[in-house]
């Protein structure tokens, strides 16, 4: 490993030191003044090529690094002026030199000139030219955006640009499968891309673009080579290989066609080799583009979610993965006035599990270890109707409807070995899981300008939510006194049915009157109006095979919830110099009750909450922003319902209807800095929440079986958490970047009767380097630590990585990528080392549409992972199977 590290650190920096000539000076205009984010290019002279290029920073200054000995044609443009050309000849020392511009308008060759550059900027939007950053070994979008400055791609398909997430991804200004960008990060073939645009500041309704504060909102909108619009282009690959014991395959055809009219992408993959084109993870948290409409209102109603606990994996992180998907989107433009877009997905997948865990009870030191062979089965549909109509610019009519289909079943043998007061036991117990929630949300939006001072938008979202997971356990103890439970049984067989069903809706009415050109104040008339019913049953099965129904009151469920907020909100934003600043107050009055055990039992009440949004413009790219928010944080249903609820096999959960709502107040900090002189990218993050009256748990432990129920604590709980990252890109070959995250939590809870506070400190530190050649290998590495400190134990993971891809014989693309695991605590008495390697060479004759490719995957053969978790009783050590190494050979054809 040392060894591997040391080359790939000799290359950097052999590669780095080489022989240039530094070019810099500064641009100005006619009247000596400094032209921030001018473009400037040099080509040379004979090959024609870009050998380097800039963009000034605030003080107009550039700075190029050229080859020695070379003549060179500079070319400047800046948006408004007359773009100049100057001819300069290298030699051996540096040159400086000032660029005075003339201001007579924009010309057609200013504008050609700007598309030239790799990255150019006109107003808020960046725009990346992807040829200038191409290698040779890209094959999607991921691989593209991980060489642009300024932006990261994380291992979910999430993109960061300036260190904020990307919302939205578009295709030629239309959605690609709204709500998440990891189906395009993945699937968009790199050779398919022209220019990669990053929308700042971004908002989807033009009326509202200024009067909203939209500084952490970013899109990014893909453009296509001329040659792939207006006609199908994608790739089918097909592919088979072999693991240690069975075979392997691989199909995932992709198609795309995009023309002003409308646009249809296909994706299919169907394979065994742990591809997952949507994990479960990904699935739930798929918001199909809906946004937080009530997030100005000061209140905070979560539906939760009935999962019964069934594992939600990542990609290759189980012992056997088999896996088949197919999406579609479409976009349709009726007429100029009116589009309608939507998708469908399906993806089912089989799963195998093999997991080793280790629970400990943090005030009693009892511990339970599993050993767990777990199948599942998960069928997933997602379906969204989107309809846009704009027939001017005064007046917009949006809808939208996203539909969540789920089947899901998991069967686990697991043997239990656990140790209480020092006396060791072990038992087989088997589990049972299923549910097949559905869910729809619908939205509906108006948005209507009066005239420039007065805009009105009025929203709807309703949600309708219906769950019914099912839970079994066979275990020989038995682990709770039920009442009405036929004791002295062979085999404890514990079943419990639940249904959940909800109907959600939330409307505001807001009004924005424009007092001045910087300065506007906004009206808000909202409600929030939850029916929930939730009923539960709990019965055994005996030993003879007859249904021992717990019919006592305790045992089971029959509950309605009605929760209705209305509000009545006021803000006012002001544009002040550098500052802009948003104080706000929100009136609320609440009314719930809950109706169980044939009586019910209300709250009312009326509470003020104030907000306020500060932002200091620094300088155009530097700011630094401020938020403070005083919110009523709700309980669904499933907090509230007192009979008994069987969380697992040693978990025991019975609500509290008599809970009322917790406040939290949280402050967050945040600074921003984006130098596109050298693409510096500084960005630190800090919030504090501080919660009273907290909803907290009361457990009561026998060994490691665990019976619990809510109360609203008089303690405070208290998080505060932060991140920080430092990237920037040098010499036109070379990025870097660190980055740590810090998070600290203590929380109040009742432990057998006792108060206990516990804390958890995580901490997570990224340090990596990269090139980025067109003729030579390029190579990542760094180095990540991560720290989880739980009370009473701390787990670290120090991981080195790196990455090699090259392009060469204009014809043959090599990419290999390396991670080194040492997972180990304080004592060290965990203290595991493991490794992953994987490799590919690609064979893809020049202009030729077939490609040949091997990939070996896990060539260490590595067969587990570890991880830690910590919850407020208990910390958790698991180690997981997963895939054995295996080699594909595949072939792609390129449309």
């Amino acid at each position: 490993m040392n060894k591997i590290l040391c080359l790939f650190v000799f290359l950097f920096t052999s590669i780095g030191f080489s022989q240039s000539v530094r070019f810099d000076g500064f641009i100005q205009d006619g009247e000596k003044n400094p032209l921030e984010m001018a473009n400037i290019m040099a080509v040379n002279a004979v090959t024609k090529a870009m050998d380097s290029y800039g963009i000034t920073n605030d003080k107009g200054k550039f700075q190029l690094s050229l080859k020695p000995n070379t003549s060179y044609v500079v070319k400047i443009s800046y948006l408004g002026m007359k773009s100049k050309e100057i001819q300069i000849t290298t030699k051996s020392e540096n040159i400086v030199q000032n660029i005075v511009m003339d201001d007579i308008g924009i010309e057609l060759e200013g504008v050609e000139i700007v598309r030239e550059m790799p990255v150019s900027i006109k107003g808020d939007t960046i725009v990346y030219n992807a040829d200038s950053f191409k290698s040779g070994t890209e094959r999607k979008l991921e691989d593209v955006l991980k060489k642009l400055p300024g932006v990261e791609v994380n291992a979910d398909g999430e993109i960061e640009v300036e260190g904020k997430k990307v919302s939205k991804l578009m295709v030629e200004g239309k959605d690609f499968f709204d709500g998440d960008t990891k189906l395009g990060v993945k699937n968009i073939p790199a050779d398919a891309i022209d220019k990669i645009q990053v929308l700042r500041n971004y908002n989807e309704i033009g009326a509202l673009k200024g009067l909203e504060n939209d500084q952490d909102n970013v899109a990014m909108n893909i453009k296509l080579k001329e040659g792939k619009k207006n006609f199908w282009f994608g790739d089918v690959t097909a592919g088979i290989g072999v693991a240690e014991l069975d075979s392997r395959y691989v199909i995932n055809p992709k198609l795309f066609y995009y023309s002003p009219k409308y646009s249809i992408n296909l994706i299919t993959n169907f394979n065994n080799i742990g591809e997952l084109p949507m994990t479960a993870q990904d699935y739930f948290k798929f918001t199909g583009g809906f946004r937080n409409m009530m997030k100005k209102g000061g209140s905070n109603f979560n539906v939760s979610s009935n999962d019964v606990g069934i594992s939600l994996l990542r990609n290759n992180r189980a012992k056997e993965i088999e896996t088949k998907f197919g999406a579609t989107n479409f976009a349709y433009s009726v007429n100029k006035a009116w589009n309608i877009s939507g998708f469908g997905i399906l993806s089912t997948s089989k799963t195998d599990l093999e997991t080793k865990s280790q629970t400990t009870i943090l005030d009693s030191g009892d511990q339970q270890k599993r050993d767990e062979q777990t199948h599942q089965k998960n069928n997933l549909g997602l379906f969204k109707l989107s309809s846009t109509y704009k027939p001017n610019d005064k007046f917009q009519f949006d809808y939208d409807i996203l539909t969540k289909l789920t089947k899901q079943e998991e069967n686990a043998d697991l043997l239990r070995e656990q140790v209480v007061n020092d006396v060791a036991d072990s038992e087989t117990i088997f589990t049972a899981k299923k549910q097949d929630p559905t869910s729809i949300n619908q939205n509906l939006s108006l948005y209507y300008t009066q005239s420039d001072k007065n805009i009105f938008a009025f929203e709807m979202q309703h949600l309708y939510q219906d769950e019914n997971p099912f839970y079994n356990a066979n275990l020989r103890t038995q682990p709770f006194d039920l009442s009405g439970y036929t004791s002295g049984q062979q085999r404890n067989d514990l079943n419990q049915d639940r249904f959940v069903k909800t109907n959600k809706v939330d409307a505001k009415l807001d009004y924005y009157y424009m007092v001045t050109p910087k300065s506007n104040i906004n009206i808000t008339l909202g409600n929030t109006y939850s029916y929930q019913n939730f009923n539960s049953h709990i019965f055994q099965i005996l030993d003879n095979g007859n249904i021992n129904n717990l019919n006592n009151p305790s045992n089971k469920n029959d509950v309605n919830y009605n929760f209705n907020d209305t509000f009545l909100g006021f803000h006012y934003k002001i544009l002040a110099g550098k500052f802009t600043l948003t104080p706000g107050v929100s009136l609320h009055t609440y009314k719930m009750t809950n109706t169980q055990s044939g009586t019910d039992y209300s709250q009312n009440f009326t509470k003020v909450l104030p907000d306020f949004f500060a932002l200091y413009q620094i300088k155009k790219s530097e700011t630094l922003t401020y938020n403070f928010s005083l919110t009523n944080d709700f309980t669904d249903i499933n907090q509230l319902a007192e009979g008994y609820v069987l969380s697992d096999y040693s978990s025991l959960f019975r609500g509290n209807r008599l809970l009322e709502n917790a406040t939290s107040q949280v402050h967050s900090l945040r600074y921003f800095k984006y130098n596109m002189f050298n693409f510096e990218n500084i960005f630190a993050n800090a919030t504090y929440t501080r919660k009273v009256d907290a909803i907290k748990t009361e457990a009561d432990f026998e060994g490691i079986n665990q019976s619990s129920v809510p109360y609203n604590s008089n303690l405070a709980d208290e998080t505060l958490s932060g991140m920080g990252s430092y990237g920037r890109s040098f010499l036109k070959n070379y990025k870097a970047s660190a980055s740590a995250s810090l998070n600290w939590s203590k929380f109040n809870n009742k432990q057998n009767g006792e108060p206990t506070t516990t804390e958890s400190f995580t901490q997570s530190y990224t340090v990596k380097a990269s090139t980025n050649y067109k003729n030579l290998p390029n190579i990542e590495f760094g180095y990540n630590m991560l720290v989880n400190k739980y009370s009473g134990s701390t787990y670290f993971t120090d991981k080195p990585f790196a990455r090699l891809d090259y392009y060469f014989l204009e014809s043959f693309s090599f990419v290999s990528e390396y991670e080194f695991y040492h997972y180990y605590n304080t004592d060290k008495s965990v203290n595991n080392e493991y490794d992953f390697l994987s490799a590919s060479l690609i064979y893809q004759k020049k202009n030729s549409k077939w490609e040949y490719k091997i990939a070996a995957t896990n060539l260490l053969n590595t067969t587990y992972l570890n991880d830690d978790s910590f919850s407020q009783f208990s910390t958790r050590v698991s180690q997981y199977t997963v895939q054995p190494r295996y080699i594909i050979f595949s072939m792609k054809y390129n449309l």
